[in-house]
């Protein structure tokens, strides 16, 4: 379907809820290319799904007002890049959301489940992996390709229905809602990692000199990447960040000559990365110490992943739902609840969890 008055009148029934899938490309660039959307929708009882053409002219403004409509329910499943590529390209979301990846930890199903393996897991039915790699970019697609997308939309029904369900009967409807909102505030925000540093092993190495060097670098190439629509890899990699950061050169010809020793440096940018290196950021000073790992108390930690193992045990929920070990990590070392652990999390958590953050075990 590449016509948005086609696909308008489409959905001009008012359906509740709709299936939603996506196909884009981002290998050779930052923001995800949205090549293909697919809809599934019930009309008269029967399943009828779209298969819209994301490239063709005036498309992504009729699924905008879609995604918008909050009437609908979206179906979707780990539609995490997937909103990235509707932010991106629509300048919309799509809400409400219900993520039967994330419905199916919530309910004891699986954590981290791949579509195929849950459609199986529920309703039996294998699917085909055929096109995972394929270009989606082409036109026309192929018959193999357009199968292959329906198929991605095909069971959201069923797997609502079956999850919804189970949601309710187990009183956490709530939970998947503030999940959702969560995924869906992180897409919206769109921010810049205030602390890229941190996700990186090599700054556990650095001094704080080096570690507020490599802070003004990364946060350079993450706006650089966004600018010019680049993977951040292919600005500055990470390894040679870190070298920069900790050899700190003191002009660009000292940069050069560390440029010079890896093939894939940006040479041609080397002005524009010395400019990043000296120019402080406004809040550098309030970085969180990368070293902190090495003094982290390990024994602790384990602790409190225990503590988070049996409470997940005890509300049969997959390993990782209730906290990933990322997360205590930086409860450990900062004494502060992540945004990832708030709402229903940190009130399972806490009774347990705080008397370990006290010393008290």
């Amino acid at each position: 379907m590449d016509s948005p008055e086609q696909l308008s009148a489409s959905l001009a029934h008012g359906p509740r809820r709709i299936g939603v899938d996506t196909e884009f490309i981002r290998e050779r660039t930052y923001w995800p290319k949205l090549a293909l959307v697919q809809i599934a929708l019930e009309r008269d009882g029967q399943l009828e799904i779209l298969l819209v053409d994301s490239l063709a002219p005036g498309i992504n403004e009729a699924l905008a007002a879609i995604l918008a409509d909050t009437t609908i329910l979206k179906i979707m499943h780990s539609p995490s890049e997937d909103l990235v590529a509707f932010k991106h390209a629509c300048d919309a979301l799509p809400r409400p959301l219900f993520d039967t990846q994330l419905a199916a930890s919530l309910t004891g199903v699986g954590g981290g489940m791949g579509y195929q393996k849950l459609v199986e897991s529920i309703t039996g039915v294998p699917l085909a992996k055929g096109e995972t790699r394929s270009d989606w970019l082409r036109r026309p697609l192929s018959a193999s390709q357009l199968e292959y997308a329906a198929d991605d939309v095909r069971h959201l029904f069923e797997l609502h229905d079956v999850l919804e369900s189970m949601l309710q009967k187990q009183g956490r409807r709530d939970w998947l809602a503030a999940d959702a909102e969560r995924t869906l505030a992180n897409a919206d925000a769109d921010g810049l990692e205030r602390w890229p540093h941190l996700s990186l092993r090599g700054s556990q190495f650095l001094d704080p000199d080096a570690q507020r060097s490599a802070i003004r670098l990364l946060r350079w190439r993450d706006r650089y990447a966004r600018e010019t629509d680049r993977p951040r890899g292919w600005i500055l990699d990470n390894e040679l960040a870190l070298l920069v950061a900790r050899e700190q050169p003191t002009g660009t010809a000292a940069l050069q000559d560390l440029l010079d020793g890896h093939p894939k440096a940006p040479r041609k940018l080397t002005d524009i990365i010395w400019n990043a290196l000296r120019t402080p950021v406004d809040d550098e000073a309030d970085a969180p110490d990368a070293r902190l790992a090495e003094k982290r108390d390990k024994t602790r930690l384990r602790a409190l992943q225990d503590a988070v193992a049996k409470l997940s045990v005890e509300l049969d929920l997959p390993a990782g739902v209730l906290a990933s070990r990322k997360h205590l990590e930086s409860l450990l070392d900062h004494g502060e609840w992540p945004d990832a652990l708030a709402g229903w999390r940190q009130e399972a958590l806490e009774p347990a969890l705080t008397p370990l953050l006290e010393g008290k075990h």
